[in-house]
């Protein structure tokens, strides 16, 4: 029969008294805690979460080699796609925007936790830029959006108050047709009204209807706000059945 003292001693009737160290039971309970939460923690995490500067490409022959996959961000000029590349990673300092719309003419390439690649693209449509040189990177994006084998899904980024332009519809039309998923983030929702939101949506739904018929299923259309956050889990999960496993 055992006898619970309050000093923290257990004797029995014949064996040697053994003094039990509650501080470190009550330690090694609190860090075994401490590791799960943190475990969930990781996986609850976005698949952008913690992802890492890898390298830049301003001509073809730059791109890396064929390796992971990799999912591209693409977006007109100001329509906040360093931002919700921010947001989807859970920071400010990831993705930078450029002072001067358009100027940006590089490819960035960032590592995921998973070995996979975020392929930040050049902003497009900024007509300040001179003709040959904006014809020069957009020849860069059109390469890789059409051509790139490791790319396994697009991730749009539309200001939800002004819809698909043109060079987003035609950007579309050089990825759709392979296949591989589409995902359209309509930025700035947070400047929008509630019934303005839904009709966002809806006028984006409808042309992503009348442009790519039958392949529109390949396409989701999200809501998405890097100020308020909105959109940016089912956005975690949308994307993170892209990378490979």
């Amino acid at each position: 029969m055992y006898r619970s003292h309050g000093s923290g001693d257990v004797s029995g009737a014949r064996g040697p008294r053994i003094r039990m160290k509650k501080r470190a039971i009550v330690t090694e309970s609190t860090r075994a805690a401490k590791n799960e939460a943190s475990l969930r923690d990781v996986r609850r995490a976005g698949p952008l979460v913690g992802a890492k500067f890898e390298g830049a490409a301003a001509a073809i022959e730059q791109l890396p080699p064929p390796g992971p996959g990799e999912i591209a961000f693409a977006g007109r000029s100001n329509a906040g796609k360093s931002s919700a590349i921010n947001a989807l990673a859970r920071t400010t300092r990831l993705a930078y925007a450029s002072r001067t719309p358009g100027r940006t003419r590089q490819i960035n390439f960032f590592t995921l936790r998973s070995g996979a690649r975020i392929a930040d693209l050049p902003g497009y449509g900024y007509a300040a830029v001179p003709r040959a040189l904006k014809r020069e990177w957009q020849d860069l994006l059109w390469h890789y959006v059409t051509a790139r084998t490791t790319l396994v899904g697009l991730v749009v980024v539309v200001d939800a108050r002004r819809g698909l332009s043109d060079l987003d519809i035609a950007l579309l039309g050089g990825f759709v047709p392979s296949g591989r998923p589409v995902l359209i983030l309509a930025t700035k929702a947070d400047k929008l009204g509630v019934a303005e939101r839904r009709d966002a949506v809806a006028m984006i739904q409808r042309d992503v209807d009348e442009q790519f018929g039958v392949r529109m299923n390949t396409i989701r259309v999200l809501l998405f706000s890097a100020t308020s956050h909105a959109g940016v889990e089912p956005a975690d999960a949308i994307i993170d059945t892209w990378i490979p496993r």
